[in-house]
């Protein structure tokens, strides 16, 4: 065992490992490509329905600012003015919210596929040991995940004083209604700007946690001949199985010879016995065959059984290759194999001819 646990994990994982790992919630998911995917969403959004939820807010906040003032609430009215300005905003704000949502399920799909499982939330203790804390920070991923944070800070300073610090001096000498405009377009460019640099990240972040996966899921040697004798059984047990499986098969093969017709032989070499009814079957049946010992063994059970014996070596030979026990024979050999039971049918006549005569 102490050997095993030094043993370096270089083999591919199997069907079963990632099968289980799935069940588990680990999978290859990049957060990075999530939120890099709502964010651009959230900016389309606000580039196509901005100004209509701006023109709708406004005009919900003049109503609540001049009809409102002439309202009198009371702990009777309160209740259905607070609902209808609650669904008012809700109606505002519902295609933004259910086109980010949408995004979401979309792009983990995309990433996952459909996985439900709730193992992942399930309290463990290396979640709150300082120690397990302190080894995933300076781990490999913990290491991508801090230089993914410094980039952020570093792109979003770099973006605000930048590329818009020409814009943000101009603002000082500007309306209101300037503001809005100008503000509204130049948060919308920088948005842009920014989801298209951390789209190189997400993409590389993807990549990462590909390579983070398959790293974490390759096993040892030992852990795949253990997964096999868990899943399969000892390998001892299975060729034990498989052995009693062949005699059985043997045997009943080997008693099927006393119903046959004829017994094929090489003469030494290969043994093949025949079964046909004309009236039930439509070609004849291989009903056993076998190989040196085994040929042997069924020509003298079919002389135990009156079955009769004949010499054909190309017969032999081809029954043997081509036709597995329990099968009907190919049409190629119904001709050489015709020959072979017309000779046996008549010899069986002649023999009951002359035990009647007797």
């Amino acid at each position: 065992m102490a050997e095993e646990s030094f043993q370096e994990k270089t083999e591919q994982p199997t069907p079963r490992k990632r099968d289980e790992a799935r069940k588990k919630g680990q999978v290859a998911r990049s957060a990075e490509l999530s939120s890099v995917a709502i964010l651009m969403v959230g900016l389309l959004a606000m580039t196509w329905f901005g100004s209509t939820m701006f023109t709708a807010m406004s005009g919900m906040m003049i109503e609540s600012f001049t009809e409102g003032m002439a309202i009198k609430l009371d702990p009777l009215t309160v209740q259905p003015y607070l609902v209808g300005w609650t669904l008012d905003f809700v109606g505002i704000v519902a295609p933004i919210i259910g086109l980010l949502g949408l995004t979401a399920v979309v792009i983990n799909i995309a990433q996952v596929g459909i996985l439900f499982t709730g193992k992942p939330l399930m309290p463990k203790g290396d979640r709150i040991s300082p120690l397990a804390g302190i080894k995933r920070i300076i781990s490999p991923r913990g290491l991508v995940e801090l230089a993914k944070g410094l980039f952020k800070v570093a792109l979003m300073t770099y973006a605000t004083l930048i590329w818009e610090s020409q814009q943000l001096l101009r603002l000082a000498d500007m309306g209101v209604g300037q503001l809005y405009d100008i503000g509204g377009d130049m948060i919308l460019d920088l948005g842009f700007r920014i989801v298209a640099a951390l789209l190189i990240l997400a993409i590389l972040d993807y990549a990462f946690q590909r390579w983070d996966y398959e790293k974490n899921l390759k096993m040892t040697r030992q852990e795949i001949k253990d997964e096999v004798k868990q899943h399969e059984g000892d390998p001892h047990i299975r060729a034990r199985i498989k052995s009693i499986q062949r005699e059985t098969a043997q045997r009943r093969m080997m008693s099927d010879v006393a119903e046959s017709d004829v017994v094929v032989t090489n003469p030494t070499h290969i043994a093949v016995a025949l079964r046909y009814n004309p009236e039930s079957m439509a070609a004849p049946i291989v009903v056993a065959k076998g190989q040196r010992l085994v040929a042997e063994r069924i020509k003298e059970l079919a002389r135990l059984a009156g079955v009769t014996v004949v010499e054909n070596k190309p017969l032999a030979r081809s029954l043997f290759k081509a036709v597995k026990v329990g099968r009907e024979i190919p049409a190629e050999l119904f001709k050489a194999t015709a020959e072979v039971l017309v000779f046996v049918f008549q010899l069986k006549l002649k023999r009951r001819g002359e035990e009647v005569s007797a």
